[in-house]
């Protein structure tokens, strides 16, 4: 017989054990995605034409039923996003500082001549489009984002930022961002 552990656990099916509180974290995060993806449970079990039963995938998001690594790299490549999206942070209590967001001044790119910002500004409002979000003052952006951008203007992610910085379209805390993404 078993002795009564001091924190819930849920025993997969080989027999080890994950913490309950982990296997909450990790289905709020299937829950974000699938949400973010406009997906019902039901829709899940339709889209994947019943590989994903919506009653699986609800118990999984409740930490209700463990995930097994493969099964959670199957429903990651289903979601369109990389496993360590699903994962739980890796630090404990978020000890670690994030870096800083990435936040376009939309006021001051309406500025910046167009045969300059173009690209930008057209990048900048299919995100609005796509997120639905017409502030028209600011816009936050990823670092994935950044790194798109740099491509389009054939530069460095650091060489785009302090071009950016110096448009005044970027704060200078973006500096620290791609320090923090490039180091």
């Amino acid at each position: 017989m078993r002795q009564a552990r001091s924190r819930p656990q849920i025993e997969t099916v080989s027999g080890s054990y994950m913490s309950s509180e982990y296997a909450k974290q990790l289905g709020a995060k299937l829950r974000a995605i699938r949400t973010q993806q406009g997906l019902s449970l039901h829709g899940v079990e339709e889209k994947s034409q019943g590989r994903w039963k919506a009653v699986v995938v609800g118990s999984y998001e409740r930490g209700d039923r463990a995930v097994t690594v493969q099964r959670l790299a199957e429903l990651a490549d289903f979601y369109g996003v990389p496993v360590q999206e699903l994962l739980p942070g890796t630090t404990p209590g978020g000890a670690a500082e994030p870096p800083p967001k990435l936040v376009l001044d939309l006021e001051r790119l309406a500025h910046v001549p167009q045969e300059k910002a173009g690209p930008l500004q057209r990048y900048a409002a299919t995100i609005q489009s796509q997120r639905g979000d017409y502030n028209g003052k600011v816009l936050s952006i990823r670092q994935d984002d950044l790194r798109t951008l740099a491509v389009i203007y054939d530069q460095s992610p650091s060489v785009l930022t302090e071009q950016l910085i110096s448009w005044g379209v970027l704060d200078a805390d973006a500096r620290r961002a791609v320090a923090h993404e490039e180091g």
